[in-house]
């Protein structure tokens, strides 16, 4: 089928494989860890906390974790990224199998996992291109990524939601720490042709000034990176609420939690099947702008919806409209980058989304103790809107309508 055409290529399919499994338990551990710092502490504040430490890394480390990767093998950087998630799952899940309930060690390995990410997301994305046989399939493999990703956005809560209920926190966690030998054995089971690594001669901190000078300098990346650095900040940190949403407004438990969770998750698996289907042609930044509002005006219809099934259907469509806003932008930045510079560029990719998160979660925890959660779910929605309209804006004044080119990559991009 179209839609699954990079399944074809053979490294492709094994990572794919490997990493359903693993993220199911990713996100099964997440919303574990949200629902338990909320159950101990009743704290709006500390889950901000726990989602900032958990993706700060990714703002301080991913420029320099980009040039690093461009100077190794990204295989085996991945590898020892997926090992050292493993001993990071096995220590959360014994510290919660034997009952220590110590929310600064908690943090702490929130924050040993954030470090892991920094790197393993950007050596996963730039080394998505070599997974896939025929490059043209490169945007389809970068689409079923996403919908991988938020399959296991709906299972993982979902699975989460039922094992919360029934055995508590500490079974979610060990089965997390399992779900790391599936991903790591298709890794091993893979057969890449890697291009040679040229040892450089220049110091790394002189790549890193080259990556950004690149970034800065390209209006037409930077803008998008702008847009998603505001969505980060200000919008998608919303859900960091949820589990307040889940039980205080609309009096639930775990499970209530895990709906809200599952509903974006839906939502996104939606929008990233449309995503996979898309045929050459196609404009993204139209798709960014349109995903975007969606986006927007669903976080802002959420924010009052006083009916829970109402509330988990604008919740789906915030996740139909975040997955589209962000899978365009990272389609746009692998198609076009120029290969020397792709893993710099994806790795500002992750820090203007991985890595500005934190910082929005930790501000919408503060805001939501003064304003509460629902003016500051509403203020998100807001934000988000009048984001939108500024990047209309500005890409009218820069970029004059043309010809349309967007799914064709310039000069230098990932398909010379």
């Amino acid at each position: 089928m179209e839609a699954f055409r990079a399944l074809k290529s053979r490294n492709f399919r094994l990572f794919f494989s490997g990493q359903s499994i693993s993220l199911i338990g990713t996100w099964m551990q997440k919303t574990a860890v949200c629902w338990l710092v909320y159950r101990l502490t009743n704290s709006a504040l500390l889950l901000g906390v726990v989602s900032f430490v958990s993706l700060i890394p990714s703002l301080l480390l991913s420029p320099y974790a980009g040039s690093y990767i461009e100077r190794h093998n990204r295989y085996r950087l991945l590898i020892i990224t997926q090992v050292v998630s493993l001993l990071q799952a096995l220590a959360l899940a014994l510290l919660i199998l034997f009952k220590y309930y110590n929310i600064p060690a908690i943090i702490f390995l929130s924050l040993v996992q954030g470090v892991i990410n920094a790197f393993d997301v950007t050596c996963r994305q730039s080394l998505m291109v070599d997974m896939v046989t025929d490059r043209e399939d490169l945007p389809n493999a970068i689409a079923l990524n996403s919908t991988m990703a938020n399959f296991a956005r709906i299972a993982g809560p979902a699975l989460a939601g039922i094992l919360l209920s029934a055995f508590g926190e500490d079974v979610c966690f060990l089965l997390n720490f399992l779900s790391y030998l599936p991903v790591l054995l298709s890794l091993f089971l893979m057969k890449l042709q890697l291009p040679e690594i040229v040892k450089s001669e220049r110091s790394i901190w002189s790549e890193l000034n080259e990556g950004f000078h690149y970034v800065s300098e390209n209006k037409d990346i930077a803008s998008l990176l702008l847009m998603l650095t505001a969505s980060s900040l200000l919008v998608i940190p919303f859900n960091t609420l949820m589990p307040v949403f889940a039980k205080e407004i609309f009096q639930g438990n775990a499970k209530t939690f895990s709906w809200f969770e599952s509903a974006a998750g839906l939502g996104s698996i939606f929008s990233a099947i449309y995503m996979a289907r898309l045929k050459a042609g196609k404009d993204m930044v139209k798709i960014l702008i349109t995903a975007s509002l969606v986006f927007s005006l669903s976080v802002l219809l959420l924010a009052y919806a006083s009916w829970l099934p109402l509330a988990l259907v604008f919740m789906a469509l915030s996740g139909v409209g975040m997955m589209a806003q962000t899978a365009s932008i990272n389609t746009y930045i692998q198609t076009h980058a120029a290969p020397g510079m792709r893993a710099r560029a994806i790795s500002y990719y992750i820090m203007a989304y991985q890595g500005i998160i934190p910082i929005g979660s930790l501000l919408t925890g503060v805001v939501a103790q003064y304003l509460g959660p629902r003016l500051t779910v509403f203020l998100a929605g807001i934000c988000g809107t009048v984001a939108t309209a500024i990047f209309v804006n500005y890409r009218k004044k820069q970029f004059p309508p043309v010809a349309d080119t967007s799914s064709k990559p310039a000069t230098g991009s990932v398909f010379s």
